[in-house]
């Protein structure tokens, strides 16, 4: 019989402890994010995977915000983070100091994510674009490759939380093998 874990029984660590801790080498961009229950979920997401950093890019809104704060639980404290105005600027600043920067959007010569790997002494920085317009062309014309989500349903069209979610998850897997 499966019991059910209590919160009291998940052994969390505390902030400074998660500060503390290596970090999984992976890095979000937010690309002009409009929506802030998203942004909240993208922090809440990159504190569940001890990601090393996300940038709010651009309009994306920063914290300290209530709706940001809803969705993020607390992970605006414990996920480091730090608005830029240009994404470009920050691609090129990424690529300078060894780490891979990657769109995921759809597009021609994209990789699918299911045969994607990150190297494992390598950080990967992650570009999640605007909820309408996706990411931009110009940031996706300086990245070292686009990721595509498989998507088999009439839609293919997954809420940038969602989407942030499967690759976050994806990448973490396959740098813990």
């Amino acid at each position: 019989m499966n019991k059910k874990t209590l919160n009291s029984e998940l052994e969390r660590l505390t902030i400074e402890e998660f500060k503390s801790e290596e970090k999984t080498p992976i890095i979000v961009l937010l690309d002009n994010i409009r929506s802030l229950n998203n942004i909240g979920s993208v922090f809440r997401t990159g504190d569940a995977f001890r990601i090393e950093k996300i940038y709010l890019c651009g309009y994306t809104a920063t914290p300290p915000n209530k709706d940001i704060a809803k969705t993020a639980l607390g992970a605006t404290k414990s996920v480091d983070w730090e608005h830029r105005e240009d994404i470009k600027e920050l691609i090129q600043e990424l690529k300078q100091n060894t780490t891979e920067v990657y769109a995921i959007e759809q597009a021609s010569n994209s990789v699918m994510l299911d045969e994607f790997h990150p190297k494992k002494k390598v950080k990967t920085a992650v570009i999640f674009g605007n909820e309408v317009q996706g990411v931009q062309q110009e940031a996706i014309d300086l990245c070292d490759g686009v990721i595509e989500i498989p998507q088999i349903g009439t839609k293919h069209s997954l809420n940038i939380s969602v989407s942030n979610g499967v690759v976050l998850w994806d990448l973490y897997a396959k740098l813990k093998k």
